[in-house]
Order: structure tokens, then C-alpha cells, then sequence
């Protein structure tokens, strides 16, 4: 229930709060003093699109609060948005800025407009204009009856339609790229294949390049290697040349001697001992490297041939063997995605036939529960527009079989007579603008039942009416407010005086802005707007007499 409506430079609405209460409330007013306003401030409130037009003539931005009683399984809702309710009351704001920003707040948290919305809209609903034209559409009949119809089934429906429609894309995208899919896989499987039968090892390539370079060199190094080695032990061919270590030797022998006649000279005799173990070390090893230069023309030959077997792998699968390996490991595990589709188009296929036996049979039932609650409803709506002027006319919910869709495999369409003897026909297309206000009240009080703490809110909801049908649209308000909150604006006192609570949207002027004013009205005040509102002066005795006699009629009814 709404509970406080407050609207500040909001058209021509400076600054007005509205403390609302349950039952049926009634907003008055003369032709131009801002109702609409009214109605305008809700509904930005239900997300209306804002328009800069309605911010005030020299102020920055329009807002709009509401304060709302929410039952707690909103509370909950609200809260999973980062939003406060507290002890049952739930703030929401809208803002317009003259810049034309727009911005939402539920529970002071800032949210989308469309998640306002959404919130909103579960506990409040606007009739107007608009809502004439969308109860012509046959998605807004649907909704309707299903209103009354509650089929059990119809949410189990959805939540399988969903799964099916996204089963069925995902399975056609499947099928469209199956052919590619096996291309790719024949082309992969050939590719691992190659590296698997040449079982290339981790940096091999660079190991059998500096092998074969070895190889091809050999007998350059082994005649460096020769002729370091003379250098360092001597040479076999000339015993008389001078050699590392044997010159290291006469120099350790001299420096010995020293060391024993002078103390100073002792390190100098060590570290030349120590130099020419260095030495002799040296020329071991270089004499086991000479021993392992030995020409293997047939290593250089393997070498060679496995060289080549590896660069026929680089120029295919990476610059070297690594990259070999990288892609050899990510194709793999794309070959096992690969191979896994057609697993899944298995699985799609027979959950997609578990979903559509699932989807008929649940389609049946929820046609059955339409039919039954289209008889009923009718009959209903019925007897309402009977006491609404409209004793001749038929209403019925047209449910025929269609394909299978979102909300299931109906075709609904309402169709209306206004005259005896006229076949019905579509709402949209038969029904006056008039007709069609008496039509979405009847709705609306046959289905309060299916609404209970729902807050209505009801503008030109009297269009095209007179006084006798007017009291009988006040009385199916007032039948309605006993379930739910149900504010209108309305011209006709008839249905004004039916209402728990009767504000008065006032124009004032200071001959250069004009701005409009919300004030309660009761006791003598609202007699006197009653009497305006039905043709007279508001001060004629005649008048008020008569509005008197209507208010104290009309409150009678409602005991």
C-alpha cells in the first residue's frame, strides 16, 4: 500500500505530499489544475520514461517519493538489492534532472529504472489511457486471465520452455558446425600423429644443432685442441719444446728454495704450486677431450636425419621444438572439446524430447485450467457491466489451440458486444473509449479477489459516462478498496463520493507562474467541491444540498 506520495518541482507542481491511507481515495480538481500530475508522479514511480518537460520551470531536477507497505517477500527482494526496509516500509525515490539524467532509489539503494519498475509494479498498477490501449493486446488479455486462472503447471511450463528454446541453440549450433568441427579434428588427429611418431624432446633441437656443429668441425678442434695441448704438456714430436708445465715445474723447484732461505717468499712458493696443479688438471682434461674427438660419421649422419625429422615438425607446428610440444598439448585438449560435442548433441536430442512430452503435457492442463476460469470470468465481468449501463453486452476469453510458446499453447482473444444481436469481435476493435473504461473496471472487481493489498491507481476512469453509471463506477471502487488500496481521478462527484479520503488538486497564480497544491479535503469543504464538481456553485444552498445527499448516500453504501 502506498502510504505517502510526495512531489517536488515536478510540472506544475512545486511542492506536495499526499499521506494515503487504505480504501478507495478520490483526486479532484478543476480542468487544468495538474491531476494528471498526479498520476504522471506514480507513475514514474512505476518507470514511467523521463522527460525533461516535467521539471519545473527554474528548478534543477523533479522528484517523486513513495512510501510504500511491502509485504516481507518484497522486503526480501528489495534487500537482495542492497536496499533497506524498514519495519515493513520501503522508500523509493525518482529524480529527473532538467539535464534530462534520470535516477532510481528502492530502499536507498540506486537501481535501473526498469528494476523500480519491476518492483514496484508487483505491488501497484495504473490504469489509464495506456492500460486501455494494452488491454487490447492479446498479451495483456493473457495476463488477465491467467490472473484468475492461477494455472499450477504454468511455472514449471516456463522454466522448461526456457531450457528448451536454449537445448535447441545450443544443438543447432552444434549440427550447423559439425562438419567443421571433423575437419578440425581429422586435421589435428594428423597432427599429433606426426609429433607422436618422431617423439620430439624438450630443447632437442637446439641439443642435435650443437652436436651436428661439433660433428662437422672435428678436425678443426682436435688440431686447436693439439696445439693448446702442446702448448700446456709438451709435444710428442719435439721434446725439446718448452711446455706450460714443465716451465710451471722449474719455477715451482726455484720458488721451493727461495721459501726455505726467506720466509717472505713462502706464498710466492705456494701459489706457484697451487698454479701448477691448475696446469696439470688442464692438461688432463684437455687430453680426455682430444680422446673423445674421434670421427662417427655415422652419429653425424643420425644426427643430421633427426634434424630433419624435426624441422619438418617446426615448419608445421612452431618455431621450435617447444612450441612443437605447446601446440601438441592445447590441440589435445581441443580434440577431446572436439570429440565431446558430438557426446552432447546425444544428450541435447534426448533431453530436448524429454522437454517437449514434459512441455505438452503441462500445455493440456494449463489449457484446461484457461477454459475453465474463461467461463467464469466471463460470467462475472458479466454481471458487472450489467450494473455498469452495459446489460446487452457479452464478454467473452476466446482460448484455441496454437504452437507451443512462452507461456503456453494458447491463442486467447477477448472478444465484446456492446448490442444485442452484434457478434462479438476483438476488444481493441469494437469497444469505444468509454466501453472499454467499464470493461477494465469490471475486470479489475471481478478479479480483486486475485489482488489483495494490490494498490490501483484509476485515471478517466469515468470517461464517457453520466451520472447514473458514475454512482455505479464509485460503488464497484468502493467494492474494490474493501481488498486493496484504489486511488482515482475523477470529474464526476458520483464517484467522489464514494471515496474514504477526497483530496483537491488546487491552481494557484502569482500572475507569472502558476503552481498546484494537494490538500484533504472534509466536513464542509468537501461537500462544497461535490457540489462544484456536479454542475453548481459550489456556495448555492441547492447544491450543496443535493452533494450532501449524494456523500451521505454513498458513505451509507460503503457501511
Amino acid at each position: 500500500m502506498l502510504t505517502t506520495l510526495r512531489l517536488a518541482a515536478f510540472g506544475v507542481v512545486d511542492d506536495a505530499t499526499l499521506e494515503l491511507g487504505p480504501g478507495l481515495t478520490a483526486l479532484t480538481g478543476e480542468t487544468g489544475a495538474g491531476k494528471t500530475m498526479i498520476v504522471s508522479g506514480l507513475g514514474h514511480l512505476l518507470g514511467a520514461r523521463g522527460d525533461t518537460g516535467i521539471v519545473r520551470h527554474g528548478a534543477d531536477k523533479a522528484v517523486v517519493e513513495g512510501r510504500w507497505e511491502v509485504p516481507e517477500e518484497l522486503a526480501e527482494r528489495v534487500r537482495s538489492l542492497g536496499g533497506d526496509v524498514d519495519d515493513g516500509e520501503l522508500v523509493t525515490l525518482r529524480h529527473v534532472s532538467a539535464a534530462g539524467r534520470s535516477r532510481a532509489v528502492v530502499g536507498g539503494a540506486g537501481v535501473p529504472v526498469s528494476t523500480l519498475a519491476e518492483v514496484i509494479g508487483e505491488i501497484a498498477t495504473i490504469h489509464g489511457q495506456s492500460e486501455q490501449v494494452r488491454l487490447s493486446s492479446p498479451e495483456r488479455q493473457r495476463e488477465i486471465l491467467d490472473a484468475h486462472a492461477r494455472p499450477a503447471e504454468l511455472d514449471r511450463y516456463r522454466r522448461h520452455y526456457v531450457e528448451r528454446r536454449a537445448a535447441a541453440a545450443e544443438l543447432a549450433a552444434l549440427e550447423d558446425e559439425s562438419m567443421a568441427r571433423a575437419r578440425e579434428a581429422d586435421m589435428l588427429r594428423f597432427g599429433l600423429g606426426e609429433i607422436d611418431a618422431v617423439g620430439p624432446q624438450p630443447g632437442e633441437d637446439d641439443a642435435l644443432a650443437a652436436e651436428q656443429r661439433k660433428l662437422m668441425d672435428l678436425d678443426e678442434l682436435r688440431g686447436l685442441a693439439l696445439l693448446s695441448q702442446g702448448r700446456i704438456s709438451g709435444s710428442e714430436d719435439d721434446f725439446d719444446a718448452p711446455s706450460a708445465v714443465a716451465l710451471l715445474g722449474e719455477a715451482r723447484k726455484s720458488l721451493a728454495q727461495l721459501a726455505d732461505r726467506d720466509d717472505v717468499a713462502a706464498p710466492l712458493a705456494a701459489r706457484a704450486a697451487e698454479v701448477s696443479m691448475l696446469v696439470n688438471d688442464l692438461a688432463a682434461e684437455l687430453a680426455s677431450y682430444l680422446a673423445d674427438l674421434v670421427a662417427d660419421p655415422l652419429r653425424l649422419e643420425a644426427v643430421g636425419e633427426r634434424r630433419a625429422q624435426l624441422a619438418n615438425l617446426t615448419r608445421k607446428y612452431g618455431a621450435t621444438i617447444d612450441e612443437v610440444l605447446t601446440w601438441a598439448a592445447d590441440s589435445a585438449q581441443r580434440l577431446g572439446t572436439l570429440e565431446g560435442s558430438d557426446e552432447r548433441i546425444v544428450e541435447l536430442r534426448t533431453r530436448i524430447t524429454e522437454l517437449d512430452a514434459a512441455l505438452a503435457d503441462d500445455a493440456q492442463a494449463i489449457s484446461a485450467a484457461r477454459a475453465a476460469a474463461a467461463e467464469k470470468l466471463a460470467r462475472g465481468v458479466k454481471e458487472e457491466l450489467s450494473a455498469l449501463a452495459m446489460s446487452h453486452a457479452q464478454l467473452r476469453f476466446d482460448v484455441s489451440p496454437g504452437p507451443l510458446g512462452p507461456h503456453g499453447a494458447d491463442k486467447i482473444e477477448l472478444l465484446f458486444s456492446a448490442n444485442p444481436g452484434s457478434a462479438p469481435g476483438p476488444l481493441g476493435k469494437v469497444a469505444s473509449g468509454g466501453e472499454l473504461s467499464r470493461v477494465r473496471l469490471a475486470l479489475e472487481v471481478v478479479l480483486a479477489d486475485d489482488a489483495h493489498g494490490h494498490t490501483f491507481v484509476f485515471d478517466e476512469v469515468d470517461a464517457g459516462v453520466g451520472g447514473a453509471v458514475g454512482l455505479e463506477i464509485g460503488r464497484r471502487l468502493q467494492r474494490l478498496a474493501e481488498r486493496s488500496q484504489v486511488i482515482v481521478v475523477t470529474h464526476l462527484a458520483q464517484v467522489a463520493a464514494y471515496a474514504d479520503a477526497h483530496f483537491v488538486v488546487a491552481k494557484a497564480s502569482d500572475g507569472q507562474v502558476t503552481t498546484s497544491g494537494v490538500r484533504q479535503l472534509a466536513g464542509d469543504e468537501r461537500t462544497a467541491e461535490l457540489a462544484r464538481m456536479m454542475g453548481g456553485e459550489s456556495s448555492s444552498a441547492k447544491g450543496v444540498e443535493h452533494a450532501a445527499e449524494l456523500l451521505q448516500k454513498a458513505q451509507r453504501a460503503g457501511q
